[in-house]
């Protein structure tokens, strides 16, 4: 599962990306995924709902329905 969520994330920086930012890896625990979001990303005040909304949906639908990413 490790190597599941490392190449959705990698896919997923795209977006990201174009929007100024980009993220860390952190740790991957069990199902609980840990992120550190860089750059305009960072800062952004809508930062939890892309880790909530965008990013842990986007590993739910893909990988695992009980996988929970965090902000570190």
């Amino acid at each position: 599962m490790e190597e599941q969520i490392k190449a959705k994330l990698e896919e997923m920086r795209g977006m990201l990306q174009a929007d100024g930012g980009d993220l860390d890896l952190v740790s991957i625990e069990g199902k609980t995924v840990t992120l550190k979001l860089r750059g305009a990303c960072g800062s952004c005040p809508h930062a939890q709902v892309t880790l909530k909304q965008g990013i842990e949906r986007a590993l739910r639908e893909s990988i695992d329905p009980e996988i929970v990413v965090e902000r570190a």
